[in-house]
């Protein structure tokens, strides 16, 4: 047996891939595809033994129930994978993730409740993507973020009550969006959406089929026409605070802020600090009624953060100073205000921190300052404060965000005994 024939022998193996028996495999050349058509085969998983070539895979029309992290192992290029119509209702995290070159995916018609969304992270090349018809009730905000060239997107048939306005944000392609016939809850947790809607130029059919199912007094509404929610963008003030009521504070220096917020629904406060060594994230109050702890910090134990908005830092020395943000956040957005804080007498109050912040470190206006001529025994706190202002949305709601004109504020020194 010589050596051409074991190499055209090996040529063939090559070009005809192993292929499941109950399958039908064809290779078409001239356009670099290699389909695998597996459906209407009663099948009850993913047949193994598929051709590592595939460019297209077609299950539809079986009885699989489940997909596991490995059934598309072998399969790694594939380009369309075809599912609909099946009894699908797991899927395994990892599924889809090593898909990489995946154009198109119809999971259309099953049993779907819940979707390993991080999977579509690796799916940059997805252009299509079909959901509809399953058991979906929540879709992450985030969960398209980075499929840029996707064009077709179906959630259209599901049980989604909530979208938010940036869920689709991230597709600058996307030209046809389904999400019809869902129970949309008409909450201010659907404000967003309802404005993207409104104004955004992808093809949305079926505009009259996306309506309200909750609450009561607007159930039946169609969402994309105007329709009245009494909702409010947080509006939102710091301010130094010198008075905690009936807290009791150590008596060394102390730093107390106070953040004011209102909003439909009312805001919750979220403090962020950054410091020239740390970042530090406080969801809520950390001490109760009358001053009693709820809870220790992990910054060195000495924050404070009130129920009442007001945040305190104890013992405030050079090491703290940095960028004080107070966030306000409700089902409509959020709005954040920040102060640069430093003690008096620094040569560079918070240098490091200030020069990572552009309207901390480019006033575009001269900041007012005033003298004063402290007694010796006095302690100073220096705030840098980022004003707002208010704006007016379509539906007479007041909203507030910083002026893109709005320099830094110098306020005056702030006294704080030791």
């Amino acid at each position: 047996m010589g050596p051409w024939f074991c190499f055209f022998t090996a040529l063939l193996l090559v070009e005809t891939q192993s292929c499941p028996e109950i399958c039908n495999c064809v290779a078409k050349k001239k356009y670099g595809r290699h389909i695998a058509d597996c459906s209407y085969r009663d099948l009850r998983a993913v047949p193994l033994g598929l051709p590592f070539n595939a460019t297209t895979l077609t299950l539809s029309v079986n009885h699989i129930s489940s997909l596991q992290e490995d059934s598309f192992a072998d399969v790694v290029d594939l380009q369309a994978l075809w599912l609909s119509h099946n009894e699908i209702s797991t899927v395994a995290q990892g599924t889809f993730a090593s898909l990489v070159q995946l154009r198109a995916i119809d999971l259309s018609h099953n049993r779907i409740a819940v979707f390993p969304w991080g999977d579509l992270v690796n799916l940059t090349a997805l252009q299509q993507l079909k959901l509809s018809s399953n058991r979906l009730e929540k879709v992450p905000p985030e969960a398209f973020r980075t499929l840029r060239d996707l064009r077709s997107l179906w959630l259209n048939d599901n049980r989604i009550s909530v979208l938010a306005g940036g869920t689709f944000s991230s597709l600058p392609l996307l030209s046809q969006l389904q999400i019809n016939h869902n129970p949309f809850n008409c909450s201010c947790k659907v404000w967003g959406l309802k404005r993207w809607l409104e104004e955004t130029p992808v093809s949305i059919p079926e505009r009259d089929s996306i309506t309200c199912a909750a609450p009561d007094n607007l159930k039946g509404s169609i969402l994309g026409r105007p329709l009245k929610l009494d909702c409010m963008l947080p509006s939102i003030q710091l301010a130094y605070h010198s008075s905690l009521g009936n807290s009791v504070l150590h008596d060394e220096l102390t730093l107390r802020l106070h953040c004011s917020a209102m909003g439909r629904p009312p805001p919750e406060i979220q403090w962020k600090i950054q410091t020239s060594t740390r970042e530090v994230v406080i969801n809520g109050p950390n001490v109760g009624e009358g001053g009693n702890w709820l809870a220790a910090g992990s910054f060195e134990q000495r924050i404070l953060v009130f129920k009442n908005g007001s945040m305190a830092i104890l013992e405030f020395s050079k090491a703290d100073e940095g960028i004080y943000t107070c966030q306000a956040l409700n089902d409509v957005g959020s709005r954040e205000a920040s102060v640069n804080v430093a003690l008096a007498g620094s040569k560079k109050p918070a240098g490091d921190i200030i020069r990572n912040n552009i309207q901390a470190s480019k006033p575009q206006t001269e900041p007012c300052e005033k003298e004063e001529s402290p007694k010796s025994e006095d302690k100073f706190v220096v705030i840098y404060l980022t004003p707002v202002a208010p704006m007016t949305s379509n539906e007479g709601a007041t909203l507030w965000e910083p002026q893109a004109w709005a320099g830094v504020l110098l306020l005056p020194l702030l006294t704080l005994y030791g």
